[in-house]
């Protein structure tokens, strides 16, 4: 039992690991309790279906050019400080949310402005925030940390919208806003204790050439295009989000909405919690894909079934299938990425796993509209199966990656240690 419970050593052994991970646990609660206030503020101010999915829409630009900038930025600056400041600024925004909350007649489209400001500043804030976390521990706890700093997202993510959800509905968008900014608050007192984490080489302008090199070291390694296309093909071909109010009411279950949502990541909770196990596995690569390959599996199954406690059942093993390929993707890309490339990596890991949900909501919903909500979560979970498995079997140094045997992996590791020394 000892070598399945999470390893929480992490915690103890390193002070600015403990701060960041403190930290971070306030901001994302905050940050989770305004993606509740927000749409519901517009839907109170529009009552239209449009305007809350305009939200999305407006957020996708801006978290892809930021996202990719912050990764070089991440590379030449700070990281300490490139987080600390997109958190002020993060603050900032939501500050200006609070005051327009409290006006007689708030501002629809500054909703907007802001939605796009927090887009672009979570993309020039989460390469830094992934990049730091190899700076912070050593070499052999970056999975007990990796899986940490998951539970971490995970609390945020559960926790969060259900008190964003009854704060919002009790007394307004404004003091789900105002609880916001005294998390950010906490948090950035916190990340000052935090020493800096200037890069590792020397400092140089960042620039479009250093884009590319980033973009180019991601294709040179086949291994590393294997993780990112199967969490593409995971969340893009049966992602069944969009459509869990319509699922609710088909099974004759709408109160149960609220499971819906809650079930997925409840399976990636139980996986973390147990996730000991992780660090003593080394085939990372057949993990990724043994964990793409059950949620595909799981949300076919779901899409079979009548009963609410089988489609539950279903999609509380999806989420723990999920987590296991997340968790290994990640051991993949801290345990072998040189620190020099690790922000720019970063971005493209981060578009990968958020542009990729963003999608699946569309293909889901296009293809439930053309069909059935049947065939879109049935059809979805069978394309991501057959799309994992062609994945899987024409990139052999994906599908093979052991973390003691992979040239990158053994060189990094290699070099970290030296370092520790």
């Amino acid at each position: 039992m000892a070598r399945l419970a999470m390893d929480l050593s992490p915690l103890k052994k390193y002070r600015d690991f403990r701060i960041i991970f403190t930290a971070g646990l306030f901001s994302y609660f905050g940050s989770m309790i305004t993606f509740v206030a927000l749409p519901f503020q517009v839907k109170e101010l529009t009552n239209s279906f449009w305007a809350v999915g305009l939200i999305g829409i407006v957020e996708i630009i801006p978290l892809t050019i930021f996202g990719l900038y912050g990764g070089v930025l991440a590379d030449h600056v700070d990281r300490k400080k490139m987080i600390w400041f997109t958190e002020f600024g993060t603050l900032i925004a939501t500050l200006i949310l609070f005051l327009n909350a409290r006006r007689e007649n708030p501002s629809v489209i500054l909703l907007f402005v802001i939605a796009a400001i927090f887009a672009a500043l979570s993309g020039l804030k989460r390469p830094s925030q992934e990049a730091i976390l190899p700076r912070l521990v050593s070499h052999d706890d970056l999975p007990s940390a990796s899986a940490l700093m998951s539970l971490r997202w995970q609390f945020g993510g559960i926790v969060g919208p259900s008190v964003g959800g009854l704060l919002v509905a009790s007394y307004g968008a404004g003091a789900g806003y105002l609880v916001d900014c005294l998390t950010f608050a906490i948090s950035l007192s916190l990340l000052t204790q935090i020493k800096s984490v200037p890069p590792l080489i020397a400092r140089t302008a960042p620039s479009i050439q250093s884009l590319v090199k980033g973009i180019r070291y991601a294709f040179s390694r086949k291994d590393l295009l294997g993780t990112y296309f199967v969490d593409l093909a995971a969340m893009f071909l049966a992602m069944p989000m969009a459509l869990f109010p319509f699922w609710a009411d088909e099974i004759g279950a709408p109160r149960a909405l609220g499971l819906f949502y809650s079930s997925i990541t409840a399976g990636a909770v139980l996986v973390t919690i147990f996730s000991g196990w992780m660090r003593h596995y080394p085939k990372h690569g057949r993990a990724v894909v043994f964990g793409a390959l059950g949620w595909g599996v799981a949300i076919a199954f779901a899409g079979t079934s009548n009963s609410l406690l089988v489609v539950i059942l279903c999609l509380v093993i999806a989420g723990a299938f999920d987590q296991v390929s997340a968790l290994f993707r990640g051991f993949i890309w801290n345990q072998s990425i040189p620190d020099e490339l690790r922000g720019r990596l970063a971005g493209i890991e981060m578009l990968s796993y958020l542009l990729g949900p963003l999608g699946g909501q569309a293909r889901a919903g296009g293809m439930a509209a053309l069909t059935s909500l049947r065939i879109s979560v049935v059809g979805g979970g069978l394309m991501c199966i057959g799309f994992v498995i062609a994945i899987a079997s024409v990139m052999p140094a994906f599908r093979n990656y052991d973390v003691n045997k992979n040239e990158f992996a053994v060189q990094e590791a290699k070099i970290r240690k030296n370092r520790e020394k």
